[in-house]
C-alpha cells in the first residue's frame, strides 16, 4: 500500500528488509462508515481499533502488501443502544467474530499518485475480494524520535448482505430500515524507524511500477 516512493524518495528508503515494514498507527488511523437510514438520512460511525502492517521495498509494487485488522468491538455510532445491538449476535457478533481483517493480493497504480489495493476482506466470518481506492501518500515527515511518518486515505463501497450482516428491525429508538450499501472511508497513518543516514523529503511520493 505504501507503494509510492521509488522515484522521489529512494534516498530515504534504503533497500533493507527492516526498512520495508511500516506499522499502521492505531492512534491516528480510523475506519469510518456511512449507511442510509430510513431511506432519508445517513447514519455514520467508526471503528477505532485499526492496526496492521504495510510492506513496501521502495522499488516494486509487485512486492507491496497490506495486512490489517480492525477490532470489531470498537464500533461507535454515538448511540450506545444502537452500538450494543450492532455488537450483538444479531449483527456483527463481535464475540464470535472479534476481528475484521484485510489482506491484499495486489496494488495497482493509478493517475496522479493514486492507487488501488485489491485484497480479501474477512468480516462476520465471510471473506470477499474488495478494492480500496487510495489517495497519494502524504509527504514523509520525521519526528523527534527519528521515526518516518506518512498518511493516506482510502475508500470502498460494500454490500453488508455479502458478509451475512442483517440489521433489519429496530436498531434504534425509532426502528430503523437500513440500506444495503455501506460506504467505508479509511484514514491510514503509517510509521517506521528511519534508516541510519537516511534523508527525509518534503516532496510528495510518486507512484511508480
Amino acid at each position: 500500500m505504501a507503494a509510492a516512493a521509488a522515484a522521489v524518495c529512494s534516498p530515504c528508503l534504503p533497500v533493507r528488509a527492516a526498512d520495508d515494514v511500516w506499522t499502521i498507527d492505531p492512534l491516528h488511523s480510523a475506519a469510518r462508515f456511512t449507511v442510509r437510514h430510513l431511506m432519508i438520512t445517513d447514519v455514520t460511525g467508526e471503528f477505532k481499533g485499526l492496526s496492521g502492517t504495510v510492506v513496501y521495498d521502495g522499488r516494486s509494487l509487485e512486492r507491496a502488501s497490506v495486512d490489517a485488522g480492525i477490532d470489531a468491538s470498537t464500533i461507535n455510532t454515538r448511540i450506545k443502544r444502537r452500538d450494543d445491538h450492532l455488537k450483538s449476535e444479531s449483527v456483527f457478533d463481535v464475540r464470535q467474530f472479534p476481528t475484521i481483517s484485510f489482506k491484499s493480493s495486489r496494488v495497482i497504480p493509478g493517475p496522479n499518485g493514486s492507487f488501488r489495493i485489491v485484497g480479501m476482506l474477512t468480516m462476520h466470518g465471510v471473506a470477499k475480494e474488495v478494492t480500496l481506492d487510495a489517495q497519494p501518500l502524504a509527504p514523509f515527515k520525521v519526528d523527534s524520535s527519528r521515526h518516518l511518518h506518512t498518511l493516506t486515505s482510502a475508500s470502498a463501497e460494500l454490500n453488508r448482505k455479502d458478509f451475512g450482516i442483517s440489521v433489519d428491525g429496530a436498531i434504534d429508538r425509532g426502528g430503523a430500515l437500513v440500506g444495503d450499501t455501506v460506504k467505508v472511508d479509511l484514514t491510514i497513518s503509517l510509521v517506521r524507524p528511519q534508516a541510519s543516514g537516511a534523508r527525509s523529503t518534503e516532496s510528495p511520493p510518486v507512484m511508480t511500477e
